[in-house]
């Protein structure tokens, strides 16, 4: 145990040394926006971080850090050019600016508590089944995946095309003039609201599978990752979030809300 503990806390002290130097860059272009591309990128970097320590010569490490880097990588270029595109995010605008008058904060202190140090632990507490999956799977090399395992492979490539295709579906529909103000309701959009959510929570479902395939002790181990990914997504800064100011933006988003899965692809409510 004190070895998985102690590549967890080199994990975590290299995490807030990348963090700090995000910040000061945010600092400098005052935009903090870009965390989300880091979300992803950091944990195939922690992922990295572990099998550099643990080795991976096992096949469950080589399937966790290859699910998670393809997870990872895919999303943090989508959400960095999606910034580089579409510039500051609004959301960070209104969190800052309420802690900054709320509690007298500057900008930079702001930013640095209630974004960069806030999203560290998050990330790194999802990231769990990736990371403790690694190191135990360096215990026995030899041992192949079990049927757990392969459906923990076969979730996770699904909840990436899934969220890859949602992705490409938002972005074409955003580049048409035509679709301001407008609802996407087609695609996968016509099955769940959120399918980059849904995509999202499968990836790393599907990645705690291949970790709890190790053993009972590292799946009790890292359960939290997705859980807490899952509560995040559905109850918290995700889903949550993002539909509140949808409800003000979009005037057809309520009739697609009452016909439309909030979270799990299910087919249209058909009206009476």
């Amino acid at each position: 145990m004190s070895d998985v503990l102690t590549m967890l806390g080199v994990n975590f002290a290299g995490l807030i040394g990348v963090i700090l130097i995000l910040w000061v860059i945010a600092v400098r272009i005052r935009d903090v926006s870009f965390i989300d591309a880091f979300w992803a990128f950091g944990m195939v970097l922690l992922a990295c971080a572990s099998a550099r320590q643990a080795g991976i010569a096992a096949p469950h490490g080589q399937w966790l850090l290859g699910l998670t880097t393809l997870w990872g990588l895919r999303l943090a270029i989508h959400l960095f050019l999606r910034w580089r595109a579409a510039g500051e995010d609004p959301r960070y605008q209104k969190i800052l600016g309420g802690v900054m008058k709320q509690r007298g904060w500057s900008w930079a202190l702001s930013a640095l508590i209630m974004v960069f140090l806030m999203q560290a632990p998050l990330l790194f507490l999802t990231c769990l089944p990736a990371q403790i999956g690694i190191w135990a799977s360096a215990a026995d090399p030899a041992s192949a995946v079990g049927i757990l395992g392969w459906i923990g492979i076969a979730a996770a490539l699904t909840g990436i095309a899934f969220e890859t295709i949602g992705d490409a579906q938002l972005h074409a529909f955003r580049k048409n003039p035509a679709n301001k103000g407008k609802v996407l309701d087609t695609g996968l959009w016509h099955y769940t609201r959120h399918p980059n959510y849904f995509g999202d929570t499968l990836t790393w479902w599907g990645i705690w599978l291949v970790a709890a395939d190790i053993g009972i002790g590292v799946a009790l181990a890292s359960v939290i990752g997705p859980i807490f990914l899952t509560f995040t997504l559905t109850r918290w800064s995700g889903k949550a979030l993002l539909e509140k100011g949808l409800h003000k933006s979009r005037p057809g988003y309520a009739d697609y809300v009452q016909r439309t899965s909030g979270f799990f692809p299910w087919p249209p409510k058909t009206r009476a």
